[in-house]
């Protein structure tokens, strides 16, 4: 989710200034970990879209079991306070998602 911010705009507000935004929440659920970080990614680009809002400051937790849920919020700054460049969709071909050293690494291309 950092990555897609990232590619979509380099400054934001910060979250006490007039125009720094409100949090929102999503919830998602998926039959594999990487549909979930697919449709996660996805419903933030979706976000921007239908609300007008640059999706910063994410917090996401995963569940598994039978499907992969992702409960997550974000800080939608209105995309009138920021210059942002148009991520149009993430593509699912080239995703790699897998754990080095520990820690999760994701790998994932945006058709821009």
């Amino acid at each position: 989710a950092a990555g897609l911010r990232a590619a979509m705009c380099e400054e934001w507000p910060p979250a006490d200034a007039p125009d720094g935004g409100e949090r929102a929440e999503l919830r998602l659920t998926a039959e594999s970990r990487e549909a979930a970080l697919y449709d996660y990614l996805d419903q933030l680009i979706y976000e921007r879209d239908v609300r007008s809002v640059l999706p910063v400051d994410h917090e996401a937790e995963e569940a598994d079991g039978e499907s992969w849920t992702v409960d997550a919020s974000y800080r939608g700054v209105p995309l009138s306070a920021v210059t942002a460049r148009d991520v149009k969709a993430v593509t699912y071909s080239e995703m790699r998602l897998e754990r080095v050293d520990g820690t999760w690494e994701a790998y994932v291309v945006f058709d821009v």
